[in-house]
């Protein structure tokens, strides 16, 4: 039996009706065993799972230690005393945005560790 190239027998595809080609498929499914649709399945990509590079810092609550949070929330951010009680009273409130994971993560550290509730969005 004659060889022929892979272009040859892509072009032979292209000259066959939708009912030839479906038969094709179903006789080289039963020659190889072989289910084309699985092969599809299998080379799909898997979605990748997203990276935030920047994230939003919230205060949910101050906690039983209000005043500890107050001073952390002063230091970390550099505000006033009255404006850090403010920005405690109204939580939830947003205490930073569009800052790093690492950087947030270090925040919330020193917030959890004056008593107050954070979330990392």
């Amino acid at each position: 039996m004659a060889k022929i190239t892979k272009e040859q027998f892509i072009e032979s595809l292209k000259e066959m009706t939708i009912k030839e080609v479906m038969e094709l498929v179903d006789a080289l499914k039963e020659e190889f065993g072989v289910d084309p649709s699985a092969v599809a399945v299998a080379a799909t990509p898997v979605a990748t799972e997203e990276v935030k590079t920047e994230v939003k810092l919230t205060l949910k609550a101050a906690g039983q230690q209000k005043v500890a949070v107050i001073k952390v929330v002063k230091d970390l951010l550099g505000l006033s005393l009255m404006d850090a009680k403010k920005l405690v009273d109204a939580a939830p409130s947003v205490l930073k945005e569009a800052i790093k994971p690492e950087e947030a993560e270090e925040y919330k550290a020193k917030l959890v560790a004056a008593g107050a509730e954070v979330s990392i969005d």
